[in-house]
C-alpha cells in the first residue's frame, strides 16, 4: 500500500472509533496462481469451500477495514441486463470496499445488447477492461454462456426464474449467523417457489447439510418446478411438505423464507392479479410462531410482509441485505485467488 493510500486508510479507521494501535499493521496481501473459476450454480463449491467462503465472510464483518486494500489495482465489471438494486449495488460497494474499482451497465438498454450483440462478444470485449464480472440476465443459461467464451471469472448474479448463487450464500451466512448451524433446521419457503430463483438455489445448496427439512407454503400454480422435486429433493432423500397456508406450519419453522410474486415472471397479467396477494406475512401471523424463529426475504419486496413485522426482532431481511456485501467481497476475494 501506498503511503498515501496508508493515511487515507487509517484517517477512515480512526474516524470509526478505532486506535492508531488498531490501525499499526496493515495486512499483507497476497494473490494466489490458480486456475480460473467461476460461480455459475451454487454447486460449483464444494460445501466445504462454501463453509470458509462463510468464515471469511464473518471475518469480513467483524473488522472489513483489514481488507480495505485488498482488491486494489483489480476491476469488477457488473453487467446487469436485467434492473437491480440490492445485487448491484451491493457487489459494487463489495468492490469498492476493498479498494477496487468497478463499471458496467445497469440495464440491457444502455449497452450494445440492444443494439444486436450476443453475450459471447459482449463478454470477449469485458474480458479486456476488467478483472473480474458479475452478471444478471432475464435468460436463464446466459452466465454460463459467458463463462465459457470469458478470459476472467464470471459471477452469476441471477439468471431468469433459475439460480441466484450470490443470494444464496449471502441466505446461508445469515442462517448461521442467526441459528449458530446449517443443520437441523426446519425451513419454511413461502411464496413464488415456481419462478423464485432464490429459492430454488437455496434448496440445493441446504439439501447438502444434514437433518434439512423443507415446508413449500405455496399456491398449486407456484409450487416448485418437478426438477427441484425429484432431482434434489427426492433424489436425496430430503423430507419436505407442500401446504397453501403459513398458519397451518408456523410452529415448527425455524427459518420463514418470505418471496415476491413476481409479475416480470408470468405470461398472464390476469394470474399475477390472482395470486400477488396470496400471502402477507403480519404480526397476527407470527402470533404462534418459535421466538427464535427468523424471517429472511431475498427482496425486494412489496406487500407480502407488512410493515409492523419491521421491529419484530425475528425479521433479518435488512441484516441479510447487508451480509450480501461481505459474502460478495469473500467471493471475489476467492475467485480473483486473493487472500490477507
Amino acid at each position: 500500500m501506498d503511503k498515501h493510500r496508508a493515511d487515507d486508510y487509517n484517517k477512515e479507521k480512526v474516524c470509526y472509533g478505532l486506535t492508531q494501535t488498531d490501525t499499526a499493521r496493515e495486512p499483507e496481501i497476497t494473490e494466489r496462481g490458480t486456475c480460473m473459476r467461476h460461480l455459475i450454480d451454487p454447486l460449483d463449491f464444494s460445501k466445504q469451500e462454501v463453509l470458509e467462503l462463510l468464515d471469511v465472510a464473518d471475518d469480513i464483518a467483524a473488522d472489513r477495514f483489514r481488507y480495505a486494500e485488498v482488491c486494489h489495482g483489480k476491476k469488477l465489471a457488473t453487467l446487469f441486463y436485467e434492473p437491480s438494486t440490492r445485487t448491484r449495488l451491493s457487489f459494487e460497494a463489495a468492490m469498492l470496499n476493498m479498494g477496487g474499482s468497478v463499471l458496467g451497465f445497469s440495464s440491457a438498454d444502455s449497452s450494445s445488447a440492444a443494439k444486436g450483440e450476443s453475450v459471447a462478444d459482449t463478454i470477449r470485449v469485458i474480458s479486456c477492461y476488467a478483472d473480474i464480472c458479475a452478471m444478471r440476465h432475464p435468460k436463464e443459461g446466459a452466465p454460463l454462456v459467458a463463462s465459457r467464451f470469458s478470459k476472467i471469472p464470471v459471477i452469476n448474479a441471477g439468471d431468469g426464474g433459475h439460480q441466484h448463487p450470490t443470494q444464496t450464500l449471502t441466505d446461508l451466512m445469515t442462517i448461521r449467523k442467526r441459528c449458530g448451524r446449517l443443520s437441523d433446521l426446519t425451513i419454511g419457503l413461502c411464496g413464488d417457489l415456481k419462478f423464485g430463483r432464490t429459492v430454488h438455489s437455496l434448496i440445493k445448496s441446504l439439501a447438502r447439510f444434514e437433518g434439512i427439512r423443507f415446508v413449500m407454503i405455496s399456491p398449486e400454480e407456484l409450487r416448485i418446478p418437478d426438477y427441484i422435486r425429484e432431482e434434489v429433493l427426492h433424489a436425496k432423500g430430503i423430507p419436505f411438505e407442500e401446504v397453501e397456508t403459513m398458519e397451518e406450519v408456523m410452529p415448527k419453522l425455524d427459518i420463514l423464507y418470505m418471496t415476491r410474486v413476481q409479475r416480470e415472471r408470468f405470461f398472464n397479467e390476469e394470474d399475477y392479479i390472482r395470486l400477488k396477494d396470496t400471502y402477507i406475512l403480519d404480526c397476527e401471523k407470527l402470533r404462534t410462531a418459535k421466538p427464535e424463529m427468523s424471517i429472511l426475504h431475498p427482496l425486494p419486496r412489496v406487500n407480502e410482509i407488512a410493515g409492523e413485522v419491521d421491529n419484530d426482532p425475528r425479521a433479518a431481511y435488512f441484516e441479510q441485505a447487508q451480509n450480501g456485501v461481505y459474502v460478495r467481497m469473500a467471493l471475489i476475494m476467492k475467485l480473483l485467488g486473493l487472500k490477507l
